[in-house]
């Protein structure tokens, strides 16, 4: 980051507290001039352990019971982000008895009393779009019991907070902080008395937003699906507020729900979750057959790539490919090397996963979680497909993908008993002169899927730095691995005498994982990675290792049912339950 740019930065938050006090000044709105309804989903399980003090932000446990969440000194910034977004009301409200009641009551009122007057972090639009939207929502909930005085000072603050975002909206960086602002404005304007000034330039700034950001796929530079979903619940809910207040969303705005819907709906596996890729995860239970149902869109995703993830599906099984190449620049600060990686969920269970974004647990998990060797897919042993680069201050350090694939084909056809995806990438070309393609073919019945994955030298100047590479390591050979990583919950051991794999899944369906011969089998540990965990998860995974020693080197392998996994298995198992421990949460 240059020296401007880091001015830049700091004057942007300057102004930010500045602004944040020279609201305290203005005239309050004195109540709702319609019912707010709540549109957010929160967790009873979560809401029952903030009432119990035990206080889970950003893969941090903190045991407060007793005491205001605005005492505790946060552990980091994701944490107190967490916290001053104001997230947590939905779970609070998802509870609604009297002891969530008086927890979100204190806590709201601390805030308003601690950090009204414009100190703090919680200064800036996104999370002040975020803190509104919720406060709105669960208005009721949160003003019930309390006297005129409480109530006056909560309008006064989300007036205070209103005028901060139509001062300030537009100095947010493009992307979900952006969305979050713009749409805490509208819901503010077409609640609140005396705000109704700021709906049309929120309204017109939204559509703005929605042109320039959603891409003509539906999808977001920063090809993250769960930020694709947060951006898409955003949208639909400013949508349906302003119908009901008989205002018609401007075009542009209704354009971008009608590309984002079919997308979403290629990037859901059968189990209802979204493809775990570039920093993203599962998303909020129910939150995608919400935002899908509320922006009326039916349309189905047409033949292609969605956001650059190609889908096969067949019987109860989805298969999601990362088929195109990472984002780049600033985009691809949260990025992962993962090109040609896949994901198999069969029903309501993941089977292949990838180890997903380690952003909670610290840096070093962060990093791990975003190389090659974290997802399913091939990789050459010491190298990811894409390489890491830091840029900006030591304070605001951003880490970009550099020297990524830049050439990734893909063909999705017709097979005889199914259908057929073939891809490839570049991105071990400068290194090693070779290209990694991956064949794919799952059956109609979704019982089968048949891989090969290849390492090709192709042209003249690729078989050099093949040569040169070969000549470096004495001819021993270029060591790669191809890895399935298992979700936590499947029951995995080798089998026929180490020549295969048995996957057993809660729900009985039984899988075998079988391979040439060309490369060794073995099954090793892994972690699977999420947010809403005090740890990573152990799990296994599922790995072949060779060495490529020829410009062409092939390895093929096969997932499949066993022949006594019935056709529709009724998957009752119930989910493990939710609760603190050290291991998972």
């Amino acid at each position: 980051m240059s020296i401007s740019s880091k001015w830049s930065a700091r004057t942007t938050r300057a102004m930010h507290r500045i602004h944040a006090r020279l609201v305290t000044r203005q005239t309050a709105a004195t109540g709702f001039v319609s019912q707010p309804e709540p549109r957010t989903i929160g967790s009873f399980a979560k809401g029952r352990q903030l009432c119990a003090g035990n206080i889970m932000f950003a893969g941090h446990l903190v045991e407060a019971e007793g005491q205001s969440l605005w005492v505790i000194t946060p552990p980091d910034s994701a944490f107190g982000n967490e916290a001053h977004g104001f997230s947590w009301l939905d779970d609070l409200a998802a509870v609604g008895d009297h002891s969530a009641r008086a927890s979100a009551q204190a806590w709201v009122w601390d805030w308003i009393g601690t950090y009204g007057r414009g100190k703090g972090p919680g200064w800036v639009p996104g999370l002040t779009g975020r803190r509104l939207i919720r406060w709105i929502n669960h208005a009721l909930f949160l003003l019930r019991a309390q006297d005129a005085e409480a109530s006056k000072v909560f309008y006064r603050s989300l007036t205070q907070q209103t005028k901060f975002l139509a001062r300030r909206w537009h100095k947010t960086e493009p992307g979900l902080a952006r969305f979050e602002a713009l749409t805490g404005m509208i819901y503010a304007g077409l609640s609140l008395s005396g705000m109704e000034a700021h709906v049309t330039p929120a309204v017109k700034a939204l559509a703005r937003a929605c042109a320039e950001q959603i891409d003509a796929e539906g999808g977001l530079s920063t090809r993250n699906p769960e930020e694709l979903l947060d951006v898409f619940t955003l949208i639909t809910w400013a949508a349906v507020s302003l119908r009901e207040s008989g205002i018609i969303p401007p075009q542009e705005h209704l354009d971008a729900i009608e590309r984002i819907a079919p997308t979403l709906r290629t990037l859901r596996h059968a189990d209802g979750g979204l493809a775990r890729f570039h920093g993203g995860g599962r998303g909020v239970d129910g939150r995608l057959d919400q935002a899908l149902a509320n922006s009326q869109v039916r349309r189905a995703h047409s033949d292609g790539l969605s956001m650059g993830f190609a889908r096969l599906s067949g019987g109860r099984t989805s298969v999601l490919l990362d088929a195109s190449a990472p984002p780049k620049g600033v985009a691809s600060h949260n990025a992962h090397a993962s090109t040609l990686a896949f994901e198999l969920t069969s029903g309501r269970r993941p089977l292949i996963v990838n180890c997903g974004s380690g952003k909670v647990f610290g840096e070093d998990w962060r990093r791990a979680g975003r190389a090659t060797q974290s997802h399913s897919v091939l990789s050459i042993d010491g190298y990811s497909s894409a390489r890491f680069a830091a840029s900006g201050s030591k304070k605001h350090k951003l880490e970009l993908l550099v020297d990524a694939p830049k050439h990734v084909p893909v063909q999705v056809s017709e097979a005889p008993d199914g259908t057929r995806l073939q891809a490839g990438h570049d991105g071990y070309d400068s290194t090693h002169g070779l290209t990694h393609a991956r064949t794919l073919e799952l059956t109609f019945n979704g019982r089968g899927l048949a891989g090969e994955d290849m390492l090709v030298a192709i042209e003249d100047g690729s078989k050099k730095r093949f040569d040169a590479k070969m000549d470096e390591i004495s001819l021993q050979g270029i060591a790669y691995s191809i890895r399935f990583h298992l979700h936590p919950e499947v029951d995995a051991a080798l089998d026929m005498g180490g020549a295969a794999v048995s996957m057993a899944q809660k729900s009985g369906e039984l899988w075998v994982f079988r391979h040439d011969g060309v490369a060794k089998l073995s099954v090793q540990p892994s972690v699977y990675l999420e947010k809403g965990r005090l740890s990573p998860r152990a799990t296994k995974q599922i790995v072949l290792t060779g060495r490529a020693m020829d410009y062409a080197t092939r390895i093929r392998w096969s997932l499949s049912k066993t022949q006594d996994t019935a056709v529709g298995v009724r998957d009752l198992v119930p989910d493990d339950d939710m609760q603190f421990s050290n291991s998972g949460y």
